[in-house]
């Protein structure tokens, strides 16, 4: 194949693996099928590995399974799995009745004779009475939209395509909000469904600037659909009342790098905004009348406490802060107080909680060491009850295994093992690290890690900068100018981890998937002699070259993380430090590396072009492999037992490469 040749900034820079974007090329297929086989090929001898983790992990699920149910409306709503069956089932029961169980949406139904099934989103009306959904079945991340008639089983003729995940329906069950997408698959359009109607459905917004996403959402009050348009940096919110008829108003117009968030209780839209706060405060503003004069300052910011999330009820404001790296839940109300946690690395989730008229606060809670559990907090009483500890079959037990919270420098890593295990440098580990976005990095349970830890691997997670672990300045200060200390923070973290005898470079292993591919990608050419194995999930490895084509979903959207370059100073940052553009002629770890034909965030050419030229310049003879998977997109295979298979597969690598 001839080499792709971009001029960009006077510089001529040659790719010699451009040809393999082009899927519809016959060699570009050919060469995935090769990687495939020699993966195959390379993993053989790990086969009864394999087989023997998958049952493991699967020994440990509870196949047959129920959600703890949600009230909403007079039915409690829940998602139950069957043994032996792929996707979940989503069901409901009358509140007030002794009426049987109603199936609304059998997943399995839907997927059959698929080789991928995926669901962005089922809602159900105000009202019980409609159910909308949407599905994909290739992995694109493109879905249909298709709605049900829940008293009587049918579903409706009319399909709207290209749509996206969010939705909402109106206050008074009326009406569908939806979204679409355009060619680089942005949702830039809110679209107006009218239940039971013939006539086209009415565009209510289309967002011009590539840079920002459109998204619908209705208040738990019900009383407000807020419309918002966000950035990586910037937000904007238009609000209406609960049916949308009268209209979206704008309720403070976008300034660049302000972000603003609304909830709406009792008399009060609540505001969490960073404006004049790098850790978010929160304003409020009478529902009434919320323009922007009318705001006051409720909680200002604080330094060391970031202010990430609430949620409104009748008489009770949530709030959710991070305290030092550790999240906490305010509750507001006729008291202000803390829920309080006892393990040194946890992390909870708050929901679904879609009934307003409660006290009642719904949060799931877990650690490193203890499995998802459901609880219920009253919040006038302080009392919390579990509704459902996720069971973890084949006799877990929780006491065996400790975990720890400790500090590279500033930067903390979370560490779980098991006990008695002698930290003298000759335990494996397993070093996580994504550090992108602001997401958080969150310390939580995985019944398929036990099969590490009960091996005497140690996992890890590095929360560096790029994250808003520690707050929101640690993500500023690991984005656009300031990426590399995402990579030297996670070279820091693994060095500590050496250096403090938990293990050693020729028994360490690390993993991250997507930007933390990138990571991965960043990390091994800066120190390939630091890790003996690296795992590398769909990994955006082709920074320079993505980031110079605005046709490409997500890149102009991204300009505010990693910059654009089209400007010389960011062209020139990105390449110091592009996994693909610094592959050079050095020994490297033994790698295994991931991608899905279908991808939209990270097309498969990234991970393909990176283990090409990773082939042709490497001098070691350390594994290089390469999956892809033909049928699948960003997540992996949508099946749960296919996931552990995948897992399964993983984890043989890993053990096989760091013992």
């Amino acid at each position: 194949m001839p080499p792709h040749i971009r001029t960009t900034h006077g510089d001529s820079v040659t790719d010699k693996y451009f040809w393999l974007r082009d899927r519809e090329n016959p060699e570009t297929l050919a060469f995935l099928e090769a990687e495939n086989r020699r993966t195959d090929e390379a993993m053989k001898q790990l086969a009864p590995l394999q087989e023997q983790l998958y049952g493991e992990m699967l020994g440990r699920l509870q196949e047959t399974d129920a959600s703890v149910p949600a009230p909403f409306g007079g039915f409690e709503y829940y998602t139950r799995t069957e043994e032996g069956k792929q996707y979940p089932i989503r069901c409901r029961k009358e509140l007030r009745t002794q009426a049987p169980e109603h199936v609304m949406l059998d997943c399995n139904e839907l997927a059959a004779g698929q080789e991928y099934f995926a669901l962005a989103f089922d809602r159900v009306s105000p009202d019980g009475d409609f159910l909308a959904f949407a599905t994909n079945t290739d992995g694109d991340e493109v879905y249909a939209l298709r709605f049900k008639d829940l008293r009587t089983g049918e579903i409706l003729a009319r399909v709207v395509e290209n749509v996206y995940y969010s939705s909402a329906w109106s206050g008074d069950s009326a009406t569908f909000f939806y979204t679409t997408l355009d060619d680089t698959k942005r949702p830039y359009r809110l679209w107006r469904h009218r239940l039971g109607s013939d006539a086209a459905d009415e565009l209510v917004y289309e967002e011009p600037d590539g840079r920002f996403n459109v998204s619908i959402d209705r208040s738990r009050s019900n009383k407000f659909l807020f419309l918002a348009v966000d950035s990586h940096t910037t937000t904007e919110v238009r609000y209406s009342d609960a049916t949308g008829e009268s209209g979206f108003t704008l309720l403070a117009s976008r300034i660049q790098d302000v972000e603003y968030y609304v909830e709406h209780q009792g008399e009060w839209l609540y505001i969490r905004t960073n404006e004049g706060a790098k850790n978010f405060r929160l304003m409020r503003a009478p529902a009434a009348n919320p323009v922007r004069e009318e705001w006051i300052e409720v909680i200002p910011n604080r330094d060391d406490v970031a202010l990430e999330g609430m949620a409104g009820f009748r008489d009770h404001l949530v709030l959710v802060e991070r305290d030092r790296g550790l999240k906490r839940i305010r509750v507001m109300g006729n008291d202000t107080h803390f829920v309080d946690f006892d393990e040194p690395a946890y992390t909870f989730s708050i929901g679904p909680n879609d009934e307003y008229e409660t006290r009642k606060l719904r949060f799931t809670w877990t650690s490193l060491t203890t499995p998802r559990s459901v609880f219920d907090y009253d919040m006038n009483t302080h009392e919390r009850e579990l509704k459902k500890r996720y069971a973890v079959l084949g006799g877990y037990d929780p006491a065996l295994y400790t975990s720890e919270r400790i500090f590279a420098g500033e930067v903390p890593i979370s560490l779980v093992y098991r006990k008695g295990l002698a930290l003298d440098g000759s335990s494996p580990l397993l070093l996580y690290g994504y550090g992108a976005y602001g997401i958080i990095t969150e310390p939580s349970f995985s019944p398929e890690r036990v099969s590490l830890l009960d091996r005497g691997v140690i996992f890890a997670m590095a929360h560096i900068r790029g994250s808003a672990d520690m707050g929101r300045k640690w993500y500023d200060d690991g984005k656009l100018l300031h990426k590399k200390n995402s990579f030297t923070d996670f070279i820091a973290c693994a060095e500590h981890l050496i250096a403090s005898n938990y293990t050693s470079a020729e028994r360490l292993a690390i993993i991250g998937g997507s930007a933390g591919g990138l990571l991965m990608g960043a990390v091994t050419n800066m120190r390939p002699d630091l890790f003996k194995a690296v795992v590398a999930h769909v990994p955006f490895v082709d920074v320079v070259n993505t980031m110079l084509d605005p046709t490409l979903p997500l890149t102009i959207a991204e300009y505010e993380e990693w910059g654009n370059p089209s400007e010389k100073a960011f062209y020139e940052y990105i390449k110091s430090y592009a996994p693909y553009e610094n592959v050079g002629r050095r020994a490297y770890p033994n790698i295994l590396v991931t991608a899905g034909l279908n991808d939209p965030r990270v097309p498969f050419w990234e991970p393909a072009k990176w283990v090409a030229k990773l082939r042709e310049l490497k001098t070691d003879d350390n594994l290089l492999l390469l999956k892809t998977l033909m049928g699948a997109g960003h997540g992996g295979p949508s099946g749960r037992y296919q996931k552990l298979r995948e897992k399964a597969f993983e984890f043989a690598f890993v053990l096989d490469r760091i013992g």
